[in-house]
């Protein structure tokens, strides 16, 4: 218990430092405990240090943490924050509160349709590729006008129109260990965009930002991140307890 509450009182700290810089104020950061590959105990130890918001990046590994964080009543909230296949979209409408990883037109349309048919809603971000690398999903990132800019407003244009889903923002993964500079071009491009969307679609809540982990969330929060996605600056370094690894 004591590791992680000292840890989450520094990072805390940094969060709010970050914010401070960047004359925001520290309660505007929301942060998500990433809880991949850890069991519950540890969540739970989390939950009694006082973090309420926690993110998976399976359906599959979700679904035991999140059934027995409900049978104790826990009030967790629940972001799916990994690529989201869409065959798993019936039983993630089910488990999260919100999906921050939508990367396709084809994947929201799945999202919509089966929240339709179990006449739920769906609070969801646009997962955003800034650094443009193939191993990433998302939209492109296009820092400027443009025929493929235009092609990503008409499809948020066709997400918005869907029924039962709640668009309220973006989502981005920056390239790991890349240098300051190159962060900060990132997690730009996509703040840029953010206000693009607010621009055009100004009737939308475009209030989430998404950025920044463990190795360069005060980067993020300095550029404008309202969400940031930490594990291993809360939990140490990670063993999967599946595995025994």
């Amino acid at each position: 218990m004591t590791d992680i509450k000292v840890n989450l009182a520094r990072l805390n700290e940094r969060i709010s430092d970050a914010a401070v810089r960047a004359g925001r104020k520290p309660e505007e950061i929301t942060l998500v405990a990433v809880t991949k590959t850890l069991p519950p105990e540890r969540i739970e130890l989390a939950w009694e240090a006082g973090l309420r918001q926690f993110g998976e990046n399976r359906v599959q590994e979700a679904e035991s943490k999140v059934l027995w964080s409900r049978a104790k009543d826990m009030g967790l909230s629940w972001h799916m924050v990994g690529h989201l296949q869409r065959n798993k979209v019936k039983k993630a409408i089910q488990l999260f509160d919100l999906v921050q990883s939508v990367d396709s037109l084809r994947l929201a349309q799945e999202i919509s349709r089966r929240c339709s048919d179990a006449a739920v809603n769906m609070s969801m971000l646009l997962e955003v590729n800034a650094s443009g690398e193939a191993s990433k999903y998302g939209f492109p990132a296009h820092e400027g006008d443009g025929g493929q800019l235009e092609d990503f407003l008409r499809t948020v244009r066709q997400i918005i129109a869907l029924p039962n889903l709640e668009p309220q923002g973006l989502m981005t993964v920056a390239p790991f260990g890349a240098p300051e500079e190159t962060l900060r071009s990132c997690f730009c491009r996509v703040r840029w965009l953010l206000d693009r969307l607010r621009q055009e679609f100004p009737d939308q809540r475009w209030r989430q930002l998404s950025m920044g982990m463990t190795d360069d969330f005060e980067i993020a929060i300095e550029e404008g991140a309202t969400i940031v996605r930490v594990g291993r600056a809360i939990f140490g370094q990670r063993k999967d307890y599946r595995e025994g690894k």
